[in-house]
């Protein structure tokens, strides 16, 4: 594939994690869906139903599923949801895949409270679902879900950005705070991560949230789009940033974060701590540079491969190693068994190092 993520440090999380909020006990009534009786034979179409493509990690994953796929011996339907109506579009997409008789399903969902009638087709058709980078919400009908340890990916978010801050200087420290949208599932993951590390610093007063929008519902971004991001940075510098300085942004990806320094950069106050996630090419430089503190890289072939392992396994009628972990894979109905991929915090100081085995990136870090 094309600009293909080559794994190369975390392989070992592709088996279980057993994270420290994990109850271990795997015979609970909540502790996920009955995995689907259907046969998957090798040869047969497996569908993956992806979102709009937001952020360039959506970009690769249709390839890098193509090519673990073939790779498998099963074909790949890989469809994007439409820039517009999107989630009718992946409703549609998906329902059409189980009509066509897809023998799996891989979704990343682009709102997963609104794929509660199409996963419940699935279950009636016999298709194993597995929920992909985001749950699937308010459903009993999800079997797996392969993601990245998002709670994991939210507190490194928070460490790296007290640890920007220290190294400008002694504190206390002004402070925004973002997070994606309210649709994605994974987007409070990532902010109540974040927040376990910052919360308490934000009471001692080490960190102070001038403009005072702490909740997620106060500091989401609709859509994760760049620009939403942007005009909300650029009213919050106006309204509170006159003669106050700014330190730092929680930003919960790298286009958000992109956004949010452009905005800053315009407004004259440049110099600050911003945080990141998916290793995004056009973020690499502005890392290196000192522009951009920190991203987190989750390798999207990897996490596309962990997917593609566990349709194999099943298809040769066997059980997955999954984690059942209630406080970060509950989908308000069940707690869904995750297969759960290690995230890695990127500064300045690791980039050479995180990303030497990258086709793509490892030459920015030069």
């Amino acid at each position: 594939m094309k600009k293909q993520l080559i794994a190369g440090f975390a392989v070992a999380a592709l088996t279980v994690v057993t994270l420290t909020s994990c109850s271990g006990n795997t015979g609970r009534s909540d502790a996920g869906a009955s995995g689907s009786t259907a046969t998957i034979p090798k040869g047969s179409t497996i569908g993956v139903s992806l979102p709009a493509k937001t952020s360039q990690n959506w970009v690769l994953a249709k390839a890098a599923f193509e090519d673990s796929l073939a790779k498998a011996g099963f074909k790949a339907d890989v469809q994007y949801a439409a820039a517009t109506n999107t989630v009718p579009d992946q409703q549609n997409q998906i329902s059409g895949m189980i009509t066509k008789g897809d023998k799996a399903l891989i979704i990343a969902a682009q709102d997963g409270a609104q794929l509660g009638t199409q996963v419940k087709q699935a279950k009636a058709a016999g298709i194993p679902v597995i929920a992909w980078d985001r749950n699937i919400t308010g459903t009993k009908n999800v079997d797996y879900y392969v993601a990245f340890n998002n709670y994991k990916v939210g507190q490194l978010q928070g460490t790296a950005l007290l640890d920007g801050l220290k190294a400008k200087g002694s504190g206390p420290y002004n402070i925004e705070l973002f997070a994606g949208a309210s649709t994605d599932a994974n987007a409070p993951v990532f902010f109540n991560g974040a927040m376990s590390v910052l919360q308490p610093k934000i009471d001692d007063g080490t960190l102070k949230v001038v403009s005072g929008q702490t909740s997620f519902s106060a500091v989401s971004t609709d859509g994760w789009l760049a620009q939403n991001a942007q005009t909300r940075m650029s009213n919050l510098l106006q309204k509170n940033y006159g003669s106050t300085k700014l330190d730092g942004v929680l930003s919960p990806n790298d286009t958000l974060a992109r956004a949010i320094i452009q905005s800053v950069k315009s407004a004259g106050k440049p110099g600050i701590i911003v945080t990141g996630q998916d290793s995004e090419t056009a973020s690499i430089p502005l890392i290196m540079s000192g522009t951009q503190y920190s991203t987190i890289y989750k390798n999207t072939a990897e996490e596309a491969q962990a997917a593609v392992d566990l349709v194999t396994t099943l298809s040769e009628g066997k059980t997955p190693k999954t984690v059942i972990d209630k406080k970060n894979n509950y989908n308000g109905v069940i707690t869904v068994p995750a297969v759960a991929l290690t995230p890695v915090l990127v500064t300045k100081d690791n980039a050479a190092e995180a990303y030497k085995d990258n086709t793509t990136l490892e030459p920015l870090t030069k």
